[in-house]
């Protein structure tokens, strides 16, 4: 099963993008499932299943998951609840907080991968959201782990015990089971991100702002070890216009697609010509079907469109003959050295590029090393450990 994950830049067109491709692919016999969260005109901007068979589209209700997984823990929690005091929700006063609409994302992208699609397109938020979604199962795992440690569960047979000798009641058992649930269905989302067959296609319109959001998302999804399969350039105006206004907008869109062309080599890139409306249902996707030829691979709205290089692998050489050292590369294009921030923290490095932050566990080699220096050369941050002599194997 294929996973196409479709973000860019708020107003770029995400989801009219993610609409073609889902739509395209239904034509051409796959089973598609087109996912969205999109809140605003979703029967008429997006076509229905009713209309192209092969297709299901679902929208991503988040008040209703939130609403749902609270009234759940709720019930769970019932007797703890009560030892407090506490006075019940009712489904009706519950009112989504921030952060519902990535749980839910999650949780639909999980349950699509089990679902017996070929294909499955998901309409993402804006870029920055994209990111931030693409790593909260990792960082909502840790969180877990650090809280509630799963090696604590062996010890639920004496918890009354424990209890009476110390005097201050024990971590319910519902509280445990909980958190493993939570934790496998976290680990199930993680694995469809991380999977080879997910593929990010970023959608801007050529401009000095779409570039630039792109280059920073570009960092971003770098900094998770994600390279996007295909850069889409939306609404292109046609060249040789007479009228002096369009012409200049079209001049500075091409300067645009150039910038991008650079700036993602390698990285397919499509043009969609701008129909001058904005495409709703089968036909106005269709529309927008052929009306520009790719600048590389087979069309923009194929789900093999972004036929490019996986990522460049986050690595470690091997220098000590050499130099006493091992070297961690990890490939991050479009990064600031002034931006940059390192912090070694147990077994986890603590890695800040721009606006983006990640805290990734170190290969099992450089937990016996200390960090010796760092350096970005070409895109790359190369990170020094040297061997920590206390902790290195010794030779005779």
């Amino acid at each position: 099963m294929r996973t196409v994950l479709v973000t860019g830049p708020g107003g770029a067109g995400r989801t009219t993008v993610a609409a073609a491709t889902a739509l395209a692919a239904a034509r051409r016999g796959a089973r598609t499932l087109l996912l969205s969260a999109d809140r605003e005109d979703f029967a008429d901007r997006l076509p229905g299943d009713q209309d192209v068979p092969g297709l299901d589209v679902v929208r991503i209700d988040s008040a209703a998951h939130f609403r749902g997984e609270l009234l759940a823990l709720q019930d769970r929690a019932t007797t703890a609840l009560e030892l407090l005091g506490a006075g019940r929700l009712d489904d009706e006063e519950l009112t989504e907080l921030p952060g519902a609409e990535q749980l839910a994302l999650l949780r639909a992208v999980r349950e699509a991968a089990a679902g017996g699609h070929d294909l499955v397109v998901v309409d993402m938020p804006p870029v920055h959201q994209s990111i931030a979604a693409l790593a909260l199962p990792g960082q909502l795992r840790r969180y877990l782990r650090r809280l509630l440690p799963p090696e604590r569960q062996a010890a639920r047979s004496l918890r009354p015990v424990l209890a009476q000798l110390a005097g201050v009641p024990m971590p319910a058992q519902w509280l445990y089971e909980t958190a493993a649930r939570w934790d496998a269905e976290l680990a199930a989302a993680e694995a469809v991100f991380r999977d080879p067959a997910t593929t990010v296609r970023l959608v801007a319109e050529p401009g000095a702002a779409g570039v630039a959001a792109l280059r920073t998302a570009r960092l971003g999804l770098a900094l998770h070890e994600i390279t996007p399969d295909a850069v889409i350039a939306n609404r292109v105006l046609p060249t040789g216009s007479a009228d002096r206004f369009l012409a200049a907008l079209s001049g500075h869109q091409q300067c645009a697609l150039k910038e991008l062309a650079e700036e993602f080599e390698g990285v397919p890139l499509y043009e969609v010509a701008h129909l001058g409306r904005d495409p709703r249902g089968p036909d106005g996707l269709d529309d927008l079907d052929g009306l520009d030829e790719p600048v590389a691979g087979s069309g923009p709205w194929s789900e093999d469109a972004g036929a490019c290089a996986p990522a460049p692998a986050w690595r470690v050489e091997d220098r000590l003959a050499d130099d006493g050292v091992l070297v961690w590369h990890l490939p991050l294009p479009g990064a600031d050295r002034d931006r940059l921030g390192l912090v070694r923290r147990g077994d986890e490095l603590l890695l800040t590029a721009g606006p983006f932050r990640r805290i990734a566990p170190l290969p099992s080699a450089l937990r016996r090393c200390t960090v010796s220096g760092a350096g970005l050369t070409d895109g790359v941050l190369r990170i020094r450990f040297t061997p920590d002599p206390d902790l290195w194997p010794r030779t005779s």
